[in-house]
């Protein structure tokens, strides 16, 4: 069992680039986290890490030796799970990863269900907008949108994020409601500052045809829901994933505009470290999620 803690540990080394943040990590003192290294590489008889001011890296050996470690505990790991397969209900934790709108409307009431059914489990959802590093954070499964950068994380597609445009109806009394793409271009515009092309639209017609459309306005935010807040007190027009804004649809405080024209949709991802040897807590999760992604997901009154 020595070994295999031992292995561990200098798995997380590597990923992590620190003894400190590993032993932390692994919940030991750095003294005994170098003792086992200093143990290993002596068992060995060579050098697997060079320490520097800077941090931690492998040398070309430990690099090799890494590799077959990482695998030695994934294999590990799932062999630890497999009394998991065997039981209808899941336990152990689970570290779910994901941004912070989606996280709040979406995979809030989701997970609830999820541990609802699983109530050995015990889960810390983590919201961020920013980008987060899994294997360093510790990450069992990301749910990521738009196109997935080439990477060695395994990835599974669970659906699609439609946008819509909306606005409050004082505004479009007051300036008009948009008939053709180009109208934009009139009005004021809520810019998110992430994703759409930030201040350039682009819309697809009915029979395929595409139209780029610049947009202008004062405000401008990576915050999803402030952009709506500020599009329900009739500031403007604003671009918004279609779960954020369907609440506000239902009770009229926006109405949506040029219906016959899409925005881009985004692609769903449950995305985790690795694409093999995934322990069951995982696997079940993401099938489970696989199956809430369907048709007019975001109008679910669960998620409401």
């Amino acid at each position: 069992m020595e070994r295999i803690q031992a292995i561990r540990l200098f798995v997380r080394i590597v990923d992590l680039g620190s003894f400190s943040k590993a032993a932390t990590e692994m919940h030991i003192g750095q003294p005994a986290a170098t003792k086992q290294i200093g143990r290993m590489e002596a068992q060995l008889g060579a050098r697997l890490l060079y320490r520097s001011t800077r941090g931690v890296s492998p040398t070309e050996i430990g690099l090799r030796y890494y590799e077959k470690c990482k695998l030695i505990s994934q294999h590990v790991e799932e062999a630890e799970s497999v009394s998991a397969l065997l039981q209808t209900q899941l336990q152990g934790a689970l570290k779910i990863s994901t941004s912070v709108a989606f996280g709040r409307r979406i995979m809030a009431p989701l997970t609830m269900q999820f541990m609802d059914m699983n109530p050995g489990l015990q889960v810390e959802l983590h919201c961020d907008d920013s980008y987060v590093n899994l294997i360093e954070q510790g990450v069992d499964v990301a749910i990521r949108m738009g196109r997935l950068a080439d990477s060695g994380l395994g990835s599974r597609h669970l659906g699609l994020n439609p946008w819509t445009i909306v606005a409050a109806p004082a505004y479009l009394q007051a300036h008009g409601t948009p008939k053709i793409p180009q109208d934009l271009g009139k009005h004021t515009a809520l810019i998110y500052s992430t994703v759409q092309g930030d201040a350039r639209w682009q819309l697809s017609g009915a029979k395929g045809k595409t139209v780029s459309v610049a947009v202008r306005g004062a405000l401008r935010s990576n915050n999803l829901s402030m952009l709506l807040m500020a599009a329900r007190k009739g500031m403007g027009i604003a671009a918004v994933p279609r779960y954020v804004a369907q609440e506000s649809l239902n009770t009229g405080a926006v109405l949506s505009v040029l219906d016959d024209w899409q925005l881009p949709q985004q692609e769903i991802h449950a995305v985790f470290p690795s694409p093999r040897m995934l322990p069951a807590k995982v696997t079940q999760f993401i099938a489970w999620l696989e199956g809430q992604f369907d048709q007019d997901w975001w109008a679910r009154k669960d998620l409401a």
